[in-house]
């Protein structure tokens, strides 16, 4: 063709772009594939609606917006230069300053143009550029939602019910020419607002005061309250039209004058360029990759920690789900952080799929089958396992304590804490660090500044939290990425490079050398406590954990041996000589004596008495035991009386028996039915298998190239379909209607003669079909076969072989010869 036509809809633009184009408007809006239009028409109907565009809206950088912003209050259509000028503009109060920005925005328009072209929110050519009529109407002004730029209505449009002899009054008084048509009179006063050397002398004959109230209306909002009886200064201005009416107390400065007061600007400040996100300080990188991964092995410690704190089964569930404000405060206490940093651990822990509810009648949360297999992990596994849990994770820790939008408190564990720009927040805050050089650490403020730049809409929340949500969302992101070793000393770290870039196999493979290698040793002394100047393989560690408790912890760990800790390591089903082995081969010190002759007072005593079910019972070969407790006056509440002379039974279950004469100073142990001594490990309960909580996606998935490669081709089949010329039928030939829009109508033998003549000849037809629900569509197809009442075709909507029932197709037309026409 010689010429191209101007698209008169954007219909006609998405028709004339190519096959890329149309995947990178898919790309950009997925939304749009959901389901697969049936043609180009349905895919700019779908991309013009009100949620789709609000969609896309918010994924648009501050430049890219406020151009779109610029050509909601310019004229529709709006030629490039008119554009142009709404954001660099007029220039006649320029400075050097105001020079540099507009070369920066001329540069930068083109881009952002291209940019609402692919997402199909403008169209149209340079000199007819329209933004889409829902775009308009979401980002023009009103007085209720007030336009992002402050500006007011048009003239025309502020004076829509104002009568004539207003409008020539307002005309006389601004030294204009009176006119009974009020088209010319609203054209007159629009020539006037626009005019800068006329609207300049107008200016200077306002009052001082005048001047004063369009200062503090020029960048909005525009709109005023007046009474009825208004100040000079407002009446001059609203006599000579500067401030129109919208109501009996309301008026507002229309969109010329506010312009002409801007220099022709429709924004105070456009932002064409992304701020630069600066340096607070720059670390030497191999400090940075230790101190991170001093982190990352806290964070192991902790998380390893938590599992074996609910490892016997861990905190109640609350019947709205979560976790208890003060079981979130014991957690806390336990792990020795505040509340905000537990929630934090206690979600990653669930995130990586370590922690779940047990599904039993009085629900709780323990450690998964899953934690087993991620405790038997290297260190530098584990850790790239639970960063790599964190990134794409939508449930936000940093909401813990907080109200939902209902009052409701927000609680760890618990629901209403996925906020689905999460995963979008850390990894584009984690890219932005990735930027600057390695050892540099960002500041914030500039980081923060970047990021509402790149999505300035995404702010808010429909939770209601907060008006600035993906701020706060970046600034626990930095505090999270710090705990989890993530960034060391405010700087990324060399194996989170490795990480985000080439897998976690790499990551592991930078950690591995940084992390401390496991002690098989510990020191034993006097003072009955035993120091770990580091890590503890797992074996030693587990054993040492249930024969002495933790003292005190840091750069070495300090355990302190107790009569209570030696039973505990007993009632495991340890011996006596067990111990003194274990502690022999583990110590680089000499055995203490006060320690041996602690486990070797404990042992001696250890499983004298035996508790058994009678409901109750006590058991002791030395009748002057039971003789002793029976005459203990804190024995009253257990109900105690004698069956026999080494026998005593109880009203109280086991259980409470046991523990009871545990606290009188006994160490009796437990008895099976058998009369074995019962042996109690620690650490047997766990949940079902369970998966980690699914993402809340952030609406649908971005697809791969395969779908939309067939997408684009089903949907230019479709528009083949839709847009086909049909030919029409000769004259005593057979009847069909083969009106736009319309299904064929022709009779069954017809139908049959039509598609039996296009298989044999390989032509292609149009038919009108009706599938098993009833809904009714138009396609075009080859037909292949045709044999018992059914035809197998290619499809050309659906760009596919399908097969057709005969008598599901109302009818068929043949094609013209051109074709698409």
């Amino acid at each position: 063709m010689g010429t191209t036509t101007p698209p008169r809809t954007l219909a006609e633009a998405l028709r004339a772009r190519g096959d890329e184009s149309l995947a990178g408007l898919l790309r950009a809006r997925p939304d749009l594939l959901n389901p697969v239009p049936n043609d180009i028409t349905q895919l700019a109907t779908r991309a013009g609606t009100r949620a789709s565009v609000v969609r896309a809206l918010e994924h648009l950088d501050r430049f890219a917006l406020q151009t779109a912003e610029a050509l909601a209050v310019a004229p529709d259509p709006a030629p490039y230069g008119i554009l142009l000028s709404l954001l660099t503009g007029d220039g006649l109060d320029d400075g050097e300053q105001r020079d540099d920005v507009g070369a920066a925005v001329t540069a930068a328009l083109p881009g952002a143009l291209a940019t609402l072209r692919e997402q199909a929110l403008v169209w149209g050519e340079d000199e007819r550029l329209r933004l889409v009529r829902t775009a308009r109407e979401l980002l023009a002004p009103s007085p209720q939602h007030p336009s992002p730029t402050g500006l007011g209505p048009t003239v025309a449009e502020a004076t829509a019910g104002m009568s004539p002899g207003r409008l020539q009054e307002i005309l006389t008084t601004a030294g204009l020419h009176a006119t009974h048509d009020p088209v010319s009179a609203v054209a007159a006063l629009s020539a006037l607002f626009t005019d800068r050397t006329r609207m300049a002398e107008l200016l200077d004959t306002a009052p001082v005061e005048a001047l004063s109230v369009l200062d503090r209306l020029v960048w909005g909002p525009p709109y005023g309250e007046v009474t009825p009886n208004p100040t000079p200064p407002v009446k001059w201005l609203r006599d000579r039209g500067l401030l129109l009416p919208v109501s009996t107390r309301t008026v507002v400065l229309p969109r010329e004058a506010a312009l002409h007061l801007r220099a022709g600007r429709a924004h105070r400040v456009p932002e064409p360029a992304p701020p630069v996100v600066t340096a607070a300080a720059e670390r030497d990188p191999q400090a940075v990759d230790r101190a991170a991964a001093g982190q990352a092995f806290t964070a192991l410690s902790t998380v390893e920690e938590l599992l074996k704190l609910w490892n016997g089964g861990g905190p109640a569930i609350l019947r709205a789900g979560g976790l208890s404000v003060r079981e979130l405060k014991r957690t806390a206490t336990a792990l020795d952080v505040t509340e905000p940093i537990a929630a934090f651990w206690v979600e990653l822990a669930y995130a990586a799929g370590l922690l779940a509810t047990d599904g039993e009648s009085d629900e709780r949360y323990a450690p998964t089958p899953a934690s087993d297999e991620w405790l038997d992990l290297s260190a530098q596994h584990r850790w790239t396992h639970l960063a790599t849990a964190w990134l794409p994770a939508t449930r936000v820790p940093g909401l813990v304590g907080g109200q939902d939008a209902k009052g409701r408190a927000l609680s760890a564990l618990g629901p209403e804490l996925d906020r689905s720009a999460a995963p979008d927040v850390r990894r584009r805050v984690l890219a932005l660090f990735a930027e600057l050089p390695p050892g540099t650490a960002p500041d914030p403020e500039t980081l923060l500044r970047r990021l509402r730049w790149e999505r300035p809409l995404r702010g808010s929340s429909p939770s209601g939290e907060g008006t600035d949500l993906r701020s706060r969302l970046a600034l626990w992101t930095l505090n999270e990425a710090e705990l989890l070793g993530i960034t060391g000393r405010g700087a990324l770290a060399s194996q989170s490079r490795a990480l985000l870039d080439e897998g976690e196999n790499a990551a592991a493979a930078r950690l591995a050398p940084l992390l401390p290698e496991p002690l098989d040793h510990v020191l034993l002394q006097a003072d009955l406590t035993a120091v770990a100047p580091g890590p503890l393989e797992r074996p030693l560690a587990e054993t040492l954990s249930v024969l002495a408790d933790v003292e005190s912890k840091g750069g070495a760990t300090v355990y302190r041996f107790t009569p209570g800790s030696v039973r505990r390591a007993l009632d495991a089903g340890q011996a006596a000589a067990d111990l003194h082995a274990f502690l022999a081969a583990h110590s680089r010190t000499p055995v203490p004596q006060p320690l041996s002759y602690l486990i070797d007072d404990v042992a001696r005593r250890h499983g004298h008495l035996r508790i058994g079910a009678a409901s109750a019972y006590v058991r002791c070969d030395d009748e002057a035991v039971l003789n002793e407790i029976l005459a203990d006056r804190r024995s009253t509440g257990l109900r105690l009386r004698r069956l026999a002379p080494t026998v005593l039974a109880s009203q109280a279950d086991p259980g409470s028996l046991l523990e009871a004469l545990r606290e009188m100073g006994y160490a009796p142990a437990a008895e099976s039915a058998e009369g074995d001594v019962l042996i109690t490990r620690a650490g047997a309960r766990r949940t079902p298998p369970r998966t980690p909580p699914t993402p809340v996606p952030e609406g649908p998935p971005v697809p791969d190239d395969t779908l939309l490669g067939a997408a684009v081709r089903a949907i230019r089949a479709g528009d083949t379909a839709a847009t086909v010329i049909r030919k029409e039928p000769a004259e005593g030939g057979p009847s069909s209607t083969t009106s736009s829009g319309s299904l064929p109508r022709t009779t069954s033998a017809e139908t049959l003669a039509t598609v039996q003549a296009a298989a044999m000849t390989g032509t292609a037809v149009w038919i009108g079909y009706v599938n098993a629900e009833g809904a009714a569509s138009q396609r075009v197809i080859a037909p292949v076969r045709v044999e018992g009442g059914f035809v197998t075709a290619y499809d050309h909507t659906a760009d596919e072989v399908r097969t057709f029932a005969l008598h599901r197709i109302t009818g068929v037309a043949e094609l013209a010869e051109d074709g698409k026409g």
